[in-house]
């Protein structure tokens, strides 16, 4: 029986693979999944005295595996230093220092995480582990570490104070502090995290203390308002302290912090509605209108002649009162906060808000009265409002009650200055009006605005002339 001519084909062809296949074979066997794995030394000092501090891991893979590097000592206790990462065939190489993954001895107690620290002195038997989907190989060896330093940089204090701030530069919780203790010398960042992972900065307060030195060191946050930025959204984030020494050992401490009613305040001087932007008028003193440290005066009442709208000089007596009417607006997404004394308060020329018993207040914002003959800035000033314009809100950790204008609210400010005191070598003089944000800034935009010449008469002078003249 003849075969068919394309099944002896077939066969033959057959034949003809598997003798190249076992021809392959036999020239290039199949090779271990982990060719070759060394250290270059078998010993290290990691001090961080630079000499044999480090030694070289090399590795060379045939096939894509996932990696496994452990150490055990001679207790059988097993540290890592990779765990199950993913490679590709190849050649590999990693620096070694004797730091694994964080790890707690028996006994030790720490609050906070140890994420890297360095392995004690001894002779470890180290392990590279490849597997894949088909196969796994292990290969080991010894290493030993002889005078390393293992003292962590622990942070023994860290505190956030306090845990709700408000960064809108009212005064009132506006900054942060944290307090860290730092056990060794090491590098230590204090940052911010929210809820998406993203890191923001927070700086160290310079106190004579250097970088990186051991002892206590102090971080103040202010939500970067400081700089003229936004701060952070409100919500809850996390605080986190992190230490690393020279050896690469890193501990991290964390808190929580909540930012609430966040925001960079903005508000300044507008026109009036119509005419200039301050309004100036003069009216005759009386006696109700003085006051003094314990006991405000009688109120007086705004300008309200459309004739004091006109921008020219005003000429007055001696004795009179100069009065002015502004409007504020806070254009900004947050409440601003002001303190007395106000609308409608007299002062004396010779007074100033202190005078009256309302000090500055960091945070608080204010409308003053500025003169040419002024012997400090702003003497005289008033609350950014009145009643009807302001939302009170009371603290209940103090019991104390502060004054806000709302977010994208105006409101119409008033009062006046008795003048007693001419300078004949600054007379007419100057007078204007400003915004004043206490112990932040006067906006150069809010610090002169409306300035109007004024001229002191004095009206004994002038009947002494008169009579004179007769």
């Amino acid at each position: 029986m003849r075969i068919p001519i394309m099944l002896t084909v077939a066969a033959a062809a057959v034949g003809l693979v598997a003798t190249l296949l076992l021809g392959q074979l036999l020239l290039n066997p199949p090779r271990p999944l982990i060719v070759s794995a060394a250290f270059d030394d078998a010993r290290i000092t990691p001090n961080a005295d630079g000499q044999n501090d480090l030694t070289t891991f090399r590795y060379t893979l045939s096939r894509y595996a996932n990696v496994t590097l452990r150490f055990e000592d001679a207790a059988g206790r097993v540290f890592v230093f990779r765990n199950d990462e993913p490679r590709f065939a190849g050649d590999y190489s990693v620096l070694f220092s004797g730091v694994v993954a964080g790890y707690l001895n028996e006994g030790e107690a720490f609050e906070g995480v140890i994420e890297r620290r360095l392995l004690a002195d001894g002779v470890y038997t180290w392990s590279l582990t490849a597997r894949n989907a088909q196969e796994e190989q292990t290969v080991s060896g010894t290493l030993a570490l002889e005078g390393g330093d293992t003292a962590l940089p622990l942070l023994t204090a860290f505190s956030v104070a306090p845990s709700v701030f408000s960064p809108n530069q009212d005064g009132i919780d506006d900054r942060v502090e944290v307090n860290v203790y730092l056990e060794k010398p090491a590098d230590l960042r204090v940052v911010l995290i929210d809820e998406a992972g993203r890191e923001l900065p927070i700086s160290a307060r310079k106190e004579g203390r250097k970088a990186g030195e051991a002892g206590r060191h102090i971080f103040d946050y202010e939500g970067g308002i400081d700089l003229g930025a936004n701060p952070p959204p409100d919500g809850t984030y996390q605080v986190v302290a992190i230490a690393q020494d020279a050896v690469g050992q890193r501990v991290r401490q964390t808190s929580t912090l909540t930012i609430v009613k966040g925001g960079k305040p903005r508000a300044e001087i507008v026109p009036q509605a119509v005419g200039v932007d301050v309004v100036f008028a003069v009216r005759p003193y009386e006696e109700r209108f003085a006051s003094s440290f314990d006991q405000l005066g009688d109120l007086v009442e705004p300008p309200t002649d459309p004739a004091d709208r006109v921008f020219r000089p005003i000429t007055m007596q001696l004795g009179d009162m100069l009065v002015f009417m502004l409007t504020v607006e806070n254009y900004s997404d947050v409440p601003i906060r002001t303190s007395a004394p106000p609308s409608g308060t007299v002062y004396q020329q010779e007074q100033n808000a202190a005078s009256l018993g309302a000090f500055e207040e960091s945070g608080a914002w204010r409308v003053g009265i500025q003169c040419e003959t002024s012997t400090m800035s702003f003497p005289y000033r008033w609350a950014i409002g009145s009643a009807q314009d302001l939302v009170a809100v009371t603290d209940e950790r103090n019991g104390n009650t502060y004054y806000y204008l709302p977010p994208r609210a105006r409101a119409v400010v008033w009062g006046a200055i008795r003048m007693t005191r001419l300078e004949k070598r600054q007379n007419p003089q100057t007078c204007w009006a400003g915004l004043i944000h206490e112990d932040v800034e006067v906006s150069l935009r809010n610090s002169f605005v409306g300035a109007r010449e004024i001229e002191l008469v004095d009206p004994l002078a002038v009947s002494n002339v008169s009579e004179e003249g007769e």
